[in-house]
């Protein structure tokens, strides 16, 4: 495939690396010194199979919309901007392309994701247990809480009738009885640390995902994007792991 990327920081250049390894061409590279260079006509004479964007939450909207009204296929690891998401759905399915977006795309968080998920099912009937999240990032990540922890809590809120939504806590946070809560701390060079607490008042049960580096999140994304090469549509990271076959 002919690869584009947008944003080429550390995750860009990881990216690049997994993608040539694959067999890849990386054909485009789009960063904040050639913003302009990202266009219908740049992404036609580059002939782009797929992009794949690691830019800014500030940006990523815009970013993904050039592309799907392009009809370019779009992969999106950027998070912090969910409350635009529908409407790149639906930029999607009108120009016939396909585009993922996913909080995490390295296999094991997407194992996590599903582990938690199916975990909040079996407890539904033991209400001493009570679910807390932690995500431990690197001091310059921008959102917080991480996409990671969101999808996490989402998860568990569509598996479950006892908890309704999340909240990041802080000093003046009112925990609602059916809210999770969720701790976000920033600290050092941490690539992303989570971790899912679900405890009683006589045992506790703990699921911790930790990404020892980039390259498990960049593999996902270059899959992700070999996935949606050729189809159309929205997908998930459930359908390229094969999990909701």
């Amino acid at each position: 495939m002919r690869i584009g990327l947008i944003g080429y920081g550390r995750m860009g250049h990881e990216i690049e690396e997994v993608a040539i390894a694959r067999g890849h061409n990386v054909a485009l590279i789009i960063d904040i010194d050639n913003s302009n260079d990202l266009s219908a006509t740049n992404l036609k004479n580059k002939q782009i199979d797929v992009m794949i964007d690691f830019s800014s939450p500030s940006s990523a909207f815009d970013n993904v919309k050039k592309c799907l009204e392009a009809g370019v296929p779009v992969v999106s690891g950027t998070t912090g901007w969910n409350d635009k998401y529908d409407q790149a759905v639906e930029m999607c399915h009108k120009n016939k392309t396909s585009f993922i977006q996913a909080s995490n795309f390295s296999i094991g968080a997407n194992i996590f994701f599903k582990l938690n998920a199916e975990l909040s099912k079996h407890l539904e009937p033991f209400t001493d247990y009570k679910v807390a999240i932690e995500e431990i990032h690197h001091t310059k990540k921008l959102d917080a809480p991480s996409g990671t922890a969101i999808t996490t809590a989402e998860r568990i809120i569509e598996n479950t009738n006892r908890y309704d939504s999340w909240a990041l806590m802080g000093e003046k946070t009112e925990l609602g009885e059916k809210s999770i809560p969720v701790t976000a701390i920033r600290e050092g060079n941490v690539p992303g640390t989570h971790t899912v607490l679900w405890e009683s008042p006589i045992e506790a049960i703990s699921f911790i995902h930790e990404t020892k580096n980039r390259k498990g999140l960049a593999t996902g994304a270059v899959v992700a994007a070999e996935f949606i090469h050729n189809k159309k549509g929205v997908f998930t990271m459930a359908d390229v792991l094969g999990f909701n076959k």
